[in-house]
């Protein structure tokens, strides 16, 4: 989900070569800081892999929906809740904390409380992360450095001295980042032991209705002087309760606690936080049991590991490689599993057993390559969401599409949980999923629409039976949403019935739904206006016609510019889920041509054969029509194997990487939607990319000498090995491929690959070759290709 920016091209970079082969330490080529500027948005502090803590320095930047940016903006407090990568509105941040050295002249009521007067600069140079670690000092001198357990942070604050008396103070705030906080927020001062509970209602930032959250402090290092609360501009060490409307201005009122301490230790004084969604005595509890003995060495030797054992099933050989790619491949892969985030145990709002995972933001970005990826390196990570997915179906009626905080977010496109679930089952994943109860979501999903569509499921199903398509402005009285999207929903319904068909097919005795959703799934066609043509905004003709476009109940053509939406459009322009919104999703007409992922053989018969479509998706991505920061586009870079020209997707691939994505602080094209643009990344460079939905992955020659992936489920090794390999990229093409040691001509490969540990040789040269052009080399598809007798249920070698 994202309201995204325009491309940047970044300037190259110094080339600095590793000479290491088989990494093992993957850890020190993380960055966590790439894509904190320029809109990336990412969380950039200490969690674990899908921790609920995530604590960090929150700023106020304009980018900061992750907390903090490198954009030199005023640090207004360390808080321990966030999401990354989002865009919109800024994400949770809540309960922060804000460290003084002490109140000017001893006096307590001299210290700022409300956070907009006493936000401060920090000091460039001193920010430091890597996984599990986060520091940074602000300019009055305090140092700052956390860590993370699963629900739980650990702050370490270091204060200056400022003379004679210095007595260090941190309050705790009743605020987030988005200033939602609701009416009745609450905080109660232990006065001997300083400990601090609460709660607060909030607003989600990309959902419906509100959620509370609950929180327990306790602190560590230095005798307590005094304690109390503060509202608005005052404090008092005479009151130890709070509670706080929030007021009929913009902002809610500042309040919270505050504990000050009789000396400045020179070691620093320790914060701990625990949050939970049920009560701050869970909350206390996830304290004391994750970080009992206040032991910042341990908590973050404890986060490291977390994460090298994640990131420790894949490793590559990197002879002569620059280490800036390096660290822009595992840098990716950590991001993919910063969100979503286990809130396993954190339900209030029903009674299970299954696992609980949150911020889904949103499976209209995650699906196409973020949880596929996961699949080959976290497949018990999917499987946990994918029960999540399924269990929230079995309490709520719906599969989210979008969740964050216990909240429905809002639906952007299709069912595309339909996918993810589709994708999991295809690729074998089991171990306690109810797949019978999951076909029986994603069919609700086809069949029944809901009241709100706009949170959950699809709307105007009536047309979609009838009509076989979604119309501009149609009459839909049974449920209700934003009235757009009438193109991207049509081609994403399509796909997720498609889906539902292949899934159905595998689950055996459903003969009947695979043939109607099969059918249903070749949906697309009925927009597809084979008169539309396309003018570039200065009047010259793109020379390309016939393109999907919106078409009204009565079967007349709506009249969208295939242009509108797209990177080269002047604008301004409505994409996204306004009510003024055109018919395609923060994407173009000329973009989602290209949308038809089961049946891409019937698609390029509709332009004219593989030149045709090869022309047309050449002119998509060097008219830089296509916006490589935002998902849709991901799959464009790879679809030139289904026209028989897999040497360039690895053009394409190495077009993109690493100039819109490089290892720096501004380093991502568009904000990271939560690990999205890490996942296109790391498949990117790793060389198989997925077309989600189908156990479909397609060769491109990795970015490196060798790619290894030990299987989590089967403790194989698959290895891809490139011959010739060149750092230089300029042997980008394969001539040959052997699969186990036999001649290998599919540009495709399937899940097995992974599971089964198999070597994947591929010998590499300058030009394009004949390998992987051939019909019978091609990806499935639906229908046949060109005629030529090669559809969906075909056999291939």
């Amino acid at each position: 989900m994202a309201v995204k920016g325009r491309l940047l091209l970044f300037s190259s970079f110094v080339l600095n070569v590793a000479l290491t082969q088989n990494i093992t330490n993957n850890l020190k080529y993380v960055d966590p800081l790439i894509g904190s500027a320029n809109g990336g948005n990412v969380f950039a502090g200490a969690t674990l892999p899908y921790g609920m803590a995530k604590a960090v320095a929150d700023v106020d930047s304009g980018s900061n929906q992750g907390g903090f940016t490198t954009e030199n903006g005023n640090v207004t407090g360390f808080s321990t809740m966030h999401d990354s990568g989002t865009g919109g509105s800024p994400s949770l941040g809540n309960f922060a904390f804000f460290p003084y050295a002490s109140c000017p002249s001893d006096d307590l009521n001299r210290c700022v409380f409300p956070k907009k007067e006493r936000k401060i600069p920090y000091i460039v140079d001193s920010v430091k992360a890597s996984p599990g670690y986060f520091g940074i000092t602000l300019l009055s001198g305090v140092a700052a450095d956390m860590s993370a357990a699963q629900h739980t942070s650990l702050f370490r604050f270091k204060f200056p001295s400022t003379g004679n008396g210095t007595s260090p103070l941190i309050l705790l705030d009743l605020t987030d980042l988005a200033d939602s906080r609701q009416d009745n927020a609450t905080i109660s001062v232990n006065a001997q032991t300083g400990r601090m509970r609460g709660s607060a209602r909030f607003l989600p930032s990309f959902g419906s209705g509100t959620w509370t959250g609950y929180f327990c402090a306790d602190f560590k290092g230095a005798d307590i002087r005094d304690n109390g609360i503060f509202a608005n501009t005052r404090a008092s060490a005479d009151v130890k309760e709070l509670k706080i409307s929030r007021s009929i201005n913009n902002f809610p009122l500042p309040g919270g606690g505050f504990i000050r301490f009789s000396s400045n230790p020179t070691e620093g004084v320790l914060a701990r936080i625990a949050v939970s969604l049920i009560s701050s005595e869970q909350a206390c509890r996830s304290a004391e049991t994750e970080i009992p003995n206040f032991d910042f060495d341990v908590t973050h030797k404890a986060a490291e590991d977390a994460w090298n054992e994640k990131l420790s099933p894949i490793t590559v050989s990197t002879t002569g490689v620059d280490t800036s790619l390096v660290t822009n491949f595992y840098s990716g892969i950590y991001r993919t599993m910063v969100n979503p985030q286990n809130y396993t145990g954190e339900n209030p709002k029903w009674q299970t057993t299954e696992p609980y995972f949150d911020s889904f933001y949103c499976l209209w970005d995650s699906f196409r390559s973020q949880i596929p990826f996961l699949t080959i390196l976290d497949p018990a990570g999917v499987t946990h969401m994918i029960r999540s997915l399924i269990d929230t179906y079995g309490y709520e009626g719906w599969l989210p599409d979008c969740r964050m905080t216990l909240s429905k977010g809002y639906t952007q496109g299709g069912s595309n949980a339909d996918v993810v679930l589709t994708d999991g089952y295809i690729k074998g994943l089991n171990n306690g999923i109810d797949w019978q109860k999951g076909y029986e979501a994603v069919i609700k999903d086809a069949e029944v629409e809901p009241y709100d569509w706009s949170n959950e499921g699809r709307g105007g199903l009536d047309s979609w039976k009838s009509l076989g398509y979604i119309p501009t402005q149609d009459f839909d009285y049974k449920g209700f949403g934003t009235m757009t999207r009438s193109v991207s929903r049509t081609l994403e319904y399509a796909y997720n019935d498609f889906c539902i068909a292949q899934m159905g097919d595998g689950l055996g005795g459903k003969e009947e739904d695979v043939e109607k959703y099969r059918a249903r799934s070749e949906n697309w066609k009925s927009l597809y206006n084979e008169d539309q043509k396309s003018f570039l905004f200065d009047g010259r003709d793109t020379s390309f016609t016939g393109f999907f476009q919106g078409k009204y109940l009565n079967g007349t053509w709506h009249n969208q510019d295939p242009l509108w939406c797209s990177t080269i459009d002047p604008g301004p322009r409505v994409c996204s889920l306004q009510n003024t919104g055109q018919e395609t999703f923060e994407s173009s007409l000329w973009e989602y041509g290209f949308y038809v992922p089961g049946d891409q053989a019937g698609l390029i018969s509709l332009y004219g054969g593989p030149n045709g479509f090869v022309k047309r998706l050449d002119y998509l991505h060097d008219q830089n029509i296509t916006y490589i920061g935002n998902e849709p586009s991901f799959l464009t870079v790879f679809q030139y194997h289904y026209a028989g020209r897999p040497a360039l997707s690895a053009l394409r691939s190495h077009f993109y990487i690493p100039r819109y994505f490089s290892p720096t602080n501004a380093g991502l094209p568009g904000n990271d939607d939560s690990g999205a643009m890490g996942s296109f990344v790391a498949m990117s460079m790793m060389g198989l990319f997925p077309n989600p939905g189908q156990n479909v992955y397609l060769i491109t020659p990795p970015f490196f000498g060798s790619v290894s992936i030990t299987s989590p489920l089967t403790s194989k090794t698959a290895t891809i090995r490139n011959v010739n390999f060149d750092p230089s990229y300029q042997n980008i093409y394969i001539q040959s491929a052997t699969l186990n040691g036999e001649d290998y001509t599919n540009n495709w490969i399937d899940h097995s690959f992974f599971t089964e540990g198999k070597e994947l040789v591929l010998t590499l040269g300058k030009n394009e070759s004949t390998w992987g052009t051939r019909v019978e080399d091609l990806p499935p598809s639906l229908s046949e290709y060109a005629g030529l007798g090669v559809g969906m249920g075909q056999s291939r070698k």
